[in-house]
């Protein structure tokens, strides 16, 4: 499998990921890697019905995304990983799956969350899982949209307090 695109969007299929971030990908297969909503058949449901025309919508669970990617039969395929929050991406990452770039893209304000950005919130877990995301090596690439310019994740992180 080639790895086109990584982002975390916790909205997951919306307007700007299928009329900006797939086309940026060029990928033939969307897959969201998450317990959350592989359990969820309504919402499984709904984001497979928005998926942009032509591209296949796959939502299973991380442990399953790793076995696919190192599944032979899909060597070939070329993939946007769609994750809702970057402890999936922790995990496919351990898992050996070659993420270099992760676009943080949009994670919504909650109580118990830090607004970094006007898109980006972060729980104390999330802060955990992007630091060891860099720890790995992993380039944190912080945009709404393609055209955007990058942010500094790293020194958003570090401005992050919690109460």
């Amino acid at each position: 499998m080639k790895v086109k695109l990584a982002r975390i969007d916790d909205r997951l299929i919306h307007g700007q990921v299928t009329t900006v971030w797939a086309k940026e990908a060029a990928a033939e297969r969307i897959i969201i890697p998450s317990d959350e909503v592989a359990s969820d058949e309504i919402r499984r449901t709904l984001v497979k019905q928005a998926a942009p025309p032509g591209i296949k919508v796959n939502v299973v669970t991380p442990e399953k995304a790793v076995k696919v990617y190192h599944n032979p039969k899909y060597k070939d395929e070329t993939v946007f990983y769609l994750f809702t929050k970057p402890q999936e991406v922790v995990d496919l990452v351990k898992g050996g799956v070659p993420i270099d770039s992760i676009n943080i893209g949009g994670m919504q304000f909650k109580v118990g969350r830090v607004q970094l950005t006007k898109a980006v919130s972060v729980s104390k877990e999330d802060v955990a899982a992007f630091y060891e995301l860099i720890d790995l090596g992993v380039k944190l690439d912080c945009r709404v949209v393609a055209t955007d310019s990058p942010k500094d994740f790293e020194i958003l992180l570090k401005q992050a307090v919690f109460n």
